[in-house]
């Protein structure tokens, strides 16, 4: 598992980590019943503090993306389909926000917006 953590993002490394299973997951990388590394080895891996990687596998539990069972480790948990769609959806509402600023900045409109989401679907089909 390739997590990199980043000293200079303004994000709390517990939360780094997080994130980034939570992308493998969402992915497919990551899927159903994979293991993942204990908490030690993936501290003594990032360098960080065993604590750290505590409070992203707990974070992680308590969002339904990880099940841990004592002295047998942390795996990923079976994912309710609707539950990945509306984090996939947050993270497109994300992207179009970023787009639609963006556009407001350079004095594109609406439709010329519109027209161009309509051209990109057109293009992947």
């Amino acid at each position: 598992m390739n997590i990199t953590i980043s000293n200079a993002s303004g994000k709390p490394i517990y939360e780094q980590i997080s994130e980034q299973i939570k992308a493998m997951v969402l992915s497919g990388e990551l899927r159903e019943g994979d293991a993942l590394p204990s908490m030690r080895l993936l501290a003594k891996e990032l360098r960080i503090s065993v604590i750290t990687t505590k409070r992203a596998y707990e974070e992680l539990e308590r969002e339904g993306f990880l099940i841990s069972y004592t002295g047998k480790g942390s795996f990923i948990a079976g994912q309710n389909p609707e539950l990945l769609r509306e984090h996939k959806r947050r993270e497109i509402e994300e992207h179009l926000g970023q787009a639609v600023e963006l556009s407001r900045f350079c004095g594109v409109s609406e439709e010329e917006m519109v027209e161009i989401l309509r051209m990109m679907y057109q293009e992947t089909l």
